[in-house]
């Protein structure tokens, strides 16, 4: 059993793939709903939505034509022989053909404008709300399904909001003109085939709702797909290594069948109608057969008002049944819609105060006092946990994984917000003070270097856009990135790679230093910026960070001890407290569980260092 988790206040809270799977109910109203789409977007292209009605008022005026042109044709050129209409009503013809082209050019051309733009704004929506929102939510939520809202959820609504507005205003305009001219041309036959339009409805309503539930349940399972299509994508060489192409292959495969079930269930529910509709259809008209054809054998209608009228009729049930096609397609845009609100309505959590000032950097000095943090209620990650940093001063975190060492970094930048103390810069705390200021006063360079599918002067000047090709070349200098960068095949303009991976581990890094150089911030966050890199690669980055660190107050976490001896103050964390602090010397003397990890690591790398010197002599 698989439960996907959703977006708070989703709807679709709970998507429960099994056998038997249970129907998924919607909890906000219909109405509601499709009065929130048509106010806060539809309305607004509200002139070409006018414009759109218009073609449609001439594309139903037309097809009305087209059948009152039946009578005329047939009575009076071919029974009466009528040879001036023998070329008018032919040319006649012709143009209202010409005419309900291009009004079906003009509400197709308009209506599409107004559905796309509908897109684009939801989307832009959307991505300023996942960009805005807490780390703690991101984090939470896997990336394929937030991607399967821009995709998928966009386009059924995008489909819901064309197709809608344009074929439900068009094909009623169009029953309506061909009911006219159907009661005009014979009323008692018009009364007769009217009563099967009410009736036509029922199938209409009824498959609607069907289609609704499936819809919801089609596009939740689109998002899970689109999460595992990621994830294997993102893991392909994890997935190769360990020989997990098989057990891959049967997870998708099994989600590709998952899909196809819904999408076949979707359309077997929007096919009832046809049998439904057909039959209604074939009722009316064998009753206008049997009732006109009665007339017209004894002189009380002509043939051409009969063929008038079953052309009316027949015309006039082609937009019926698109009406039962246009209703599935609203369910599934409202289903659709159900999913992109909750995204549009979250709000984050992390916001600045009401009367929050912008952070005035004075010497960079850093103060924890006395926090506690917790990530669930039942977890604690850091308990009462003071830490200071004066200005200019390098202060190390260490201790075993789970500690809690991450979790102060991330507290600085309020990527989370304490749960109990609180964090200052030079005395100023930072839950008063604006959140674009103090991150614009912190540059961070991590383990994941967090470089984008863009060109090595693009991904350098993240840190700052505005800064000119002399300060970026500056910072990549100082980054001991420049040589490497000027080797690439389109130097500083080289295409990257997602993530960086048509470069190495010390040239991401690099490249993510260059990028901390040219922000040129206070204050600078480490977080295990070398523990992934070679002996060569750790050694240029040390050089390049030791820079970066020159006259700014620094926090690093510490996965190689090596790289923390000089710092000024080394604070030592297990389970979320601080259990020692000092210098590396102090430490050591003391005996504690700083000098247990640095003899474990330190003797572990005497002996990598050893095995490397057997090796490079046997190779002598």
């Amino acid at each position: 059993m698989l439960y996907v988790r959703e977006f708070p206040g989703d709807g679709l809270k709970l998507a429960e793939r099994k056998s038997n799977r249970k129907t998924l109910r919607l909890d906000e109203p219909t109405r509601k709903l499709a009065r929130r789409i048509w106010r806060d977007y539809v309305r607004h292209h509200l002139g070409a939505i006018l414009l759109a009605v218009v073609c449609m008022v001439i594309v139903a005026a037309a097809a009305g034509g087209q059948a009152r042109l039946i009578e005329p044709a047939l009575d009076r050129v071919l029974v009466t022989g009528d040879e001036q209409l023998v070329w008018l009503i032919p040319l006649a013809f012709l143009a209202i053909s010409i005419i309900k082209g291009f009004g079906s050019y003009g509400q197709t051309v308009l209506m599409n404008r107004v559905g796309l733009r509908v897109v684009t704004t939801l989307q832009s929506q959307m991505f300023e709300r996942i960009v805005g929102a807490d780390l703690a939510f991101l984090q939470g939520d896997a990336t394929g399904k937030l991607i399967s809202r821009f995709t998928n959820d966009v386009n059924f609504l995008r489909e819901a909001v064309i197709k809608t507005v344009t074929g439900s205003v068009r094909d009623l305009l169009t029953v309506v003109v061909l009911v006219g001219v159907m009661f005009y041309t014979h009323w008692v036959l018009a009364s007769m085939a009217f009563v099967v339009f009410p009736v036509s409805l029922l199938p209409i309503i009824y498959i609607g709702r069907r289609l609704r539930r499936v819809s919801a349940e089609t596009q939740a399972e689109l998002g899970v797909l689109t999460a595992l299509l990621d994830d294997v994508f993102k893991g392909v060489r994890q997935v190769k290594a360990y020989g997990m192409e098989a057990h891959e292959q049967g997870r998708a495969d099994g989600m590709f069948e998952s899909i196809y079930r819904f999408i076949l269930k979707a359309a077997q529910v929007r096919a009832r109608s046809y049998p439904i509709m057909e039959s209604l259809g074939g009722l009316a008209i064998a009753a206008v057969l049997f009732y006109g054809g009665y007339q017209v054998l004894h002189g009380e209608t002509t043939v051409g008002k009969l063929i008038a009228f079953l052309t009316a009729l027949v015309m006039a049930f082609q937009p019926i049944r698109s009406l039962a096609s246009l209703n599935a397609s609203l369910q599934e845009g409202l289903a659709a819609a159900q999913r992109i609100f909750t995204m549009i309505d979250y709000r984050p959590t992390i916001v600045d105060r009401p009367n929050a000032k912008p952070l005035a950097v004075t010497s960079g000095a850093i103060e924890y006092d006395n926090v506690s943090f917790a990530y669930t209620e039942d977890v604690s990650a850091l308990r009462n946990v003071s830490i200071s940093a004066r200005p200019g001063q390098k202060i190390a975190l260490v201790g075993p994984s789970g500690a809690g060492k991450s979790t102060i970094l991330n507290l600085l930048p309020r990527f989370h917000d304490v749960s109990d103390g609180s964090v200052s810069i030079d005395g100023q705390n930072i839950r008063d003070i604006t959140i674009e200021s103090l991150r614009m006063s912190i540059a961070l360079v991590s383990q994941e270097t967090g470089l984008f599918n863009s060109t090595a002067r693009d991904n350098i000047a993240y840190g700052d856009p505005n800064a000119d090709e002399a300060a970026i070349v500056a910072a990549a200098k100082a980054a001991a990135a420049h040589e490497f960068i000027t080797e690439l095949p389109d130097g500083y303009d080289t295409m990257i790679g997602e993530g960086g991976l048509r470069l190495s581990g010390g040239q991401r890094q690099r490249l993510s230093i260059a990028r901390a150089m040219l922000r040129d911030a206070p204050i600078l966050l480490l977080d295990e910026a070398t523990s992934s890199l070679d002996t060569q690669s750790e050694r240029l980055v040390q050089d390049a960070l030791k820079r970066l660190m020159t006259g700014r107050t620094t926090l690093v976490i510490a996965h190689r001890l090596s790289t923390i001896i000089d710092a000024d103050v080394i604070y030592v964390l297990d389970a979320g407290q601080i259990v020692e602090q000092g210098t590396h010397a102090e430490l050591l003397a003391r005996e504690g569980l700083y000098a247990e990890l640095s003899k474990l690591q330190f003797s572990s790398d005497s002996e990598t260092n050893q095995a490397g010197e057997t090796v490079a002599r046997a190779q002598m």
